[in-house]
């Protein structure tokens, strides 16, 4: 299974976290503010469908390199310029060519930018209290957890309290209604259904939005849809399906000027036709 590697990746990590626990030598929490990343899943640039959460994204195992010329103060920057309501930052070195480093950097750009201060999202493989921890002594507002790498709802519903606990968000991650249960079951309140399956990396759209359907949000829930988005008409298509926000990452960073790719997107600037087949249903 893909998933492994993954997991396998991130065994390095644990260890190093596990010996600087022993020695009391973690790091102490973010004393600066976190802004509310639930609050901006509901703020949508001016004429966008829904809240776009960009992302910093260098790499990934189905794409390979996608762009590493730029760094992430620069992207940061025009993405809050572009209309994003929070930034994605992926730090899992391995596959995603990721640092720990990059969510301090990013919020240290954001606040030099005027109305700066987009909530940051930790995106990566965390499976361990240890790593909420080490993601709590960064400015990140938010972290993800995915169902799949830890299919027990207590396990889930402690790594999200132990979350909540240090003023960040859970942003829990299902791909079909079993794990919907799951995320249930652990109380989780921000869903983000991912349209690749993670053991494949096939993508199916068509799915991740009959899922929604099939399964509306519950009164407390926001649902953010992830993978293979590249159009208006994919925001717009998630929008009408019920989703409040979308994750995008490769269509963004892929041409190197992600923060006009955004403002294309969130305006419908793209050109005719653009995104329409997959949306059709």
């Amino acid at each position: 299974m893909r998933l492994e590697r993954f997991r396998a990746a991130k065994a390095e990590e644990l260890a190093a976290l596990r010996r600087a626990a022993e020695r009391g030598a973690l790091p102490p929490p973010w004393e600066g503010s976190r802004p509310d990343f639930a609050a901006a899943l509901l703020r949508r640039a001016p004429g966008a469908p829904l809240a776009v959460i960009a992302e910093y994204k260098r790499a990934s195992p189905s794409a390979g390199s996608i762009c590493e010329s730029l760094e992430v103060e620069d992207v940061a920057r025009q993405y809050a310029g572009s209309g994003a309501a929070a930034l994605s930052i992926l730090t899992e070195e391995t596959w995603f060519r990721g640092h720990m480093d990059f969510l301090a950097r990013a919020a240290r750009a954001l606040a030099g930018v005027p109305g700066g201060g987009a909530p940051l999202l930790r995106k990566d493989f965390l499976l361990d209290a240890l790593q909420v921890e080490a993601t709590a002594a960064t400015p990140a507002s938010a972290l993800l957890l995915i169902v799949r790498l830890t299919p027990d709802a207590r396990a889930l519903r402690d790594l999200r309290e132990a979350a909540e606990a240090r003023g960040m968000a859970a942003v829990v991650e299902v791909f079909d209604r079993a794990d919907l249960a799951l995320a249930r079951e652990s109380g989780a309140r921000i869903i983000q259904v991912n349209a690749r399956d993670l053991n494949t990396f096939r993508v199916d759209r068509k799915a991740a939005l009959a899922l929604i359907r099939a399964c509306p949000p519950e009164p407390a829930e926001l649902w953010i849809a992830a993978s293979g988005m590249d159009s208006f008409a994919h925001l717009s298509g998630s929008a009408r399906a019920g989703y409040h926000a979308a994750l995008v990452g490769t269509a963004l960073m892929a041409g190197g000027r992600p923060g006009a790719a955004l403002a294309r997107m969130l305006s419908g600037r793209e050109g005719p036709g653009h995104g329409e087949a997959e949306d059709a249903d």
